[in-house]
């Protein structure tokens, strides 16, 4: 089993928060395909890195899970670039774990 997590911010570069409509349809979009989704939205996550010039650069975030017996690759990067899109990200991190249910 695999556990997928989507990063989304909830904010563009400049600032301005994104609309509800664009989270509720990613959740609808997740739900539609695996069945089940898991959201982190009370408490956004926050994430700070280095740009390439040193400058330091923070994100607020949600945090969207789905789990998949079979990790397909070719549509999860497909869909991270539409997300990109959607939200006017450079990049967007998706990522995937194994995990064992106990």
């Amino acid at each position: 089993m695999n556990l997928v997590q989507i990063l989304l911010p909830l904010a563009g570069n400049d600032g301005k928060r994104f609309p509800g409509k664009r989270f509720a349809a990613v959740r609808e979009e997740l739900m539609a395909r695996f069945g089940g989704l898991t959201t982190y939205l009370q408490s956004p996550a926050s994430g700070l890195w280095r740009s390439e010039d040193g400058e330091t650069l923070h994100d607020r975030f949600v945090v969207y899970e789905v789990m998949v017996e079979r990790l397909d690759r070719a549509w999860w990067s497909t869909y991270r670039r539409e997300l990109e899109r959607r939200f006017r990200q450079d990049a967007l991190v998706i990522r995937a774990h194994v995990i064992i249910l106990l």
